[in-house]
């Protein structure tokens, strides 16, 4: 039955139109334009390949797209492939009736008849080799060329196609191969690259047998391309004689020692935000020999510390006038799996002792809240319980010796005195933290490694101070972005802190000389140990680099009491030393230059003040005009005395036994320490021979001569220090009744001979100078008081409680 006004198609045309749309919409499909990510190309700064980092299917590499296409290998793969490629619409129909009869002939595929179209869309989605495959790609090659053009194929053909060992793309090709840009290829070496195509696994360059016959086929093609007019005969010839001697370098492969930094540039490739600032060839700031000998150095410190502990280490070293990283050693060993070698420990948080220090000292110089003469005790436990890794205390210190003894007690009162949240926000600044945590959740313990840092950003933060004050990114490749250098200390704050790291006296007691803090050239440098030696760290800068070096172990196991300055100083000195090997005649100036316009005065490393000639400890400091100290050391005093009962001599003593004798006078907090320390107090008592007192022997820098005692002495104030006021003692029941004690401490001013402790109002004990006890701990709530005998006057009363 006819139905009027439609046009009934027989059932072949049907399925022939349906076929026909169904080619055209796949044709459509595959005619889209894409590629895979472009391989990263890492070399290090000398040019040496590091490695090759891909995102693309299969570990594919290349896919470098062309600037510009180059006339001479535009040519040369046409001549290859697809001669009449500008004449035909993207399928040519001349090919195809060659292929067919060839075909048909043999009665078999002997030959093809894709164009640079076809091929481009069945490189873009590969698929079987079929018939209605190829039918497909036809299709797709029509809309190919038809939506893009021409030269828009040919384009995407040169970034496609393969030339062996997962190489597409004639671009990285050259690179890989030649060693040389695209557009720098001889006619030689064009012809060598547009043979491989073809059968890429048959003509590998890395074989004798596949470059014999890439090079066969590269005859031809020149041939093609002299018998076209392409080439005159002088270049036809000059062609052939290159083609012959045409060497290929072998193969590189990945160095392992720069395997960490491999996995860094591909975190990197596949970060959206990185990856559009990552294109083609990377030049890294890397130097691939300089990181061989540091990972060997790292290697061998790790062996030979192992039996105490030691399960792997790291090192970062930085051009301190540019911030590149030259070596990133992420492990000492990337393949050890006993200690976890795969890991790169320049990225893992971790404690970094007392490497917070000088940032707290540089803060704290940079606000004022200090000068370098200003005095800093270490007499007690700072608040938090915080005590010194030695369990000592130095006394009274100046910032420089402070920092360079890495004491914890001076700094975390420095912390408490610049304020925890400053300290915390300038620690941030510097990019040691990302802020998450409230600066309650480390407390003072902030300044010695309560807050976990990496070694990357720890180095980092060194800069600024090896830069003078000058905060910068760390760079990793040539045209990496990075945000503009910020100024967050003052060049002279900077240049002071230098000066207290690089001090090798400042450093004593605590570190002895000519170890592994000392060198022949200026550096810089600072020391940190984590709690129960589960980190070993040291950062020093010289007048080239900064060099930063943990050593520890993987599961944070506790090393066998092994300090950073006997063993991560060691690798940093081994480093520095290498680094700067054209030094080692120790005919360098030790010192970094002091702050512009600033002047050095000797002061009293005791009391801050000038140094006078009774002064036994003079430190050079440096000021600016107008700041230095002015007052001279009353600290130190020379006097007369008797030397028979050792009381201050009169003008009745015989000469013959009086003798002039150094005393430390310092103010009345010290005593405990003082005395503890062996320090002679000067006598207050007149020699049993009677008469007035001498005046003192020894007269700082012509002042008023001093009289002794001084005069006018007030009324003794007594002020507690020990125990806190309000705390609560949980006793351990396991430890021995004589260790079960709380520790009594008051400052008496001006001093007196005794005190009388009074525990739950009542007398406990009669202290002489300098009133230390010790109450054995007893359950429930206590009071404590210090009182003068006979006298009163006494402190304030607080109140413990015991658990």
């Amino acid at each position: 039955m006819a139905f009027p006004g439609r046009v009934l198609l027989s059932a072949p045309l049907r399925l022939g139109a349906s076929l026909f749309l169904m080619l055209a919409l796949a044709g459509w499909w595959l005619s889209t334009l894409g590629a895979p990510e472009a391989t990263l190309l890492l070399r290090d700064r000398h040019g040496q390949f590091l490695a090759e980092v891909t995102a693309a299917p299969d570990d594919e590499l290349g896919y470098w797209p062309l600037r510009e296409l180059p006339p001479r290998v535009v040519a040369a793969t046409l001549v290859a492939e697809d001669r009449r490629f500008w004449q035909h619409p993207g399928v040519d129909p001349l090919a195809i009736a060659r292929a067919l009869g060839q075909n048909l002939s043999r009665g078999k595929r002997a030959s093809g008849a894709s164009t640079i179209a076809m091929q481009v869309a069945r490189m873009q989605h590969p698929g079987s080799r079929t018939y209605w495959r190829k039918m497909v790609e036809m299709f797709a090659a029509l809309t190919l060329t038809a939506r893009n053009g021409r030269t828009v194929v040919i384009e995407q053909y040169l970034r496609l196609a393969p030339y062996g060992h997962r190489i597409h793309g004639i671009v990285y090709a050259a690179r890989r191969y030649l060693a040389k840009p695209v557009e720098d290829l001889s006619w030689a070496e064009t012809a060598f690259l547009a043979a491989i195509p073809q059968a890429p696994a048959h003509m590998d360059p890395y074989r004798e047998s596949g470059r014999a016959r890439a090079r066969q086929r590269a005859r031809r093609i020149l041939a093609a391309l002299h018998g076209q007019g392409s080439l005159d005969a002088e270049e036809y010839d000059l062609a052939q004689r290159q083609l012959e001697m045409l060497a290929i370098p072998p193969l590189p492969h990945r160095r392992p020692e720069a395997l960490h930094l491999v996995e860094r540039f591909r975190e990197w490739a596949l970060s959206p935000d990185v990856r559009r600032t990552l294109q083609g060839q990377i030049d890294t700031t890397i130097d691939l020999d300089l990181q061989a000998t540091v990972e060997q150095m790292a290697r061998d410190t790790v062996d030979g510390l192992e039996r105490r502990g030691v399960g792997n280490a790291a090192v970062l070293v930085v051009d301190r006038a540019t911030n590149e990283v030259r070596a990133a050693i992420g492990s000492a060993n990337y393949f050890d799996k006993r200690h976890a070698g795969a890991f790169d420990y320049t990225r893992v948080m971790r404690s970094p002792g007392s490497t917070l220090k000088p940032f707290l000292f540089a803060y704290a110089l940079e606000r004022g809240v200090i000068t370098p003469a200003t005095i800093l005790d270490d007499i007690q436990r700072a608040p938090s319980d915080i005590i010194n890794a030695d369990e000592a205390f130095l006394g009274p210190m100046l910032p420089r010796v402070a920092l360079a003894n890495s004491r914890n007690v001076p700094a975390a009162n420095m912390l408490a005195l610049i304020g925890l949240d400053n300290g915390y926000a300038f620690l941030r600044r510097l990019g040691l933290h990302d802020g998450n945590l409230r600066p309650q959740h480390f407390g003072l313990g902030l300044s010695i490694g309560a807050m976990p840092v990496t070694l990357e950003r720890l180095v980092r933060a060194y800069t600024t101070l090896a830069r003078e004050g000058v905060f910068g990114d760390l760079v990793w490749y040539r045209g990496q972005p990075f945000a503009a250098p910020q100024r967050l200390l003052s060049e002279e704050t900077a240049r002071q802190v230098s000066l207290f790291l690089a001090d090798p006296m400042a450093r004593l007691p605590s570190f002895p000389r000519m170890g592994p803090s000392e060198f022949p050239f200026p550096v810089a440098l600072k020391t940190g140990t984590s709690s129960r030696y589960r980190d070993a760290l040291t950062i020093a800068y010289s007048t080239r680099y900064v060099v930063g070096v943990w050593l520890g172990h993987p599961d944070h196991r506790p090393m066998s009491r092994l300090t950073a300055y006997h063993s991560a100083a060691t690798l940093a000195h081994d480093v520095l030393s290498y680094l700067h090997r054209d030094q080692g005649d120790g005919l360098e100036d030790l010192q970094f230059p002091p702050p512009e316009g600033f002047r050095a005065e000797r002061i009293c490393a005791l009391s801050g003040r000038r140094a006078t000639p009774a002064c036994d400890h003079v430190v050079l400091e440096w000021f600016r005009p107008g700041q230095e100290p002015v007052e001279p050391c009353s600290v130190h005093v020379q006097l007369a005395v008797d030397s028979r009962d050792g009381r201050l001599a009169s003008v009745q003593t015989p000469p013959s036994f009086a003798q002039v004798r150094s005393f430390v006078d310092l103010p009345p907090r010290y005593a405990a320490w003082a005395a503890a320390a062996g320090l002679q107090r000067p006598p207050r008592d007149i020699s049993a021979l009677g008469g007035r007192t001498v005046v003192a022997a020894a007269v700082p820098d012509g002042d008023t001569p001093l009289v002794w005692p001084p005069a006018g002495a007030k009324v003794p104030q007594l002020r507690l220090v020990a125990p806190d006021g309000g705390q609560t003692i949980v006793r351990d029941p396991e430890a021995p009744q004589a260790r079960s004690t709380l520790a009594l401490r008051v400052v008496v001013d001006p001093p007196v001979e005794q005190v009388v402790w009074y525990v739950d109002d009542k007398p406990f004990r009669l202290a002489d100078y300098p009133y230390t006890a010790r109450w054995p701990l007893a359950a429930g709530a206590h009071t404590f008081q210090a009182r003068l005998p006979l006298e009163d006057i006494r402190s304030r009363t607080i109140r413990v409680t015991v658990q």
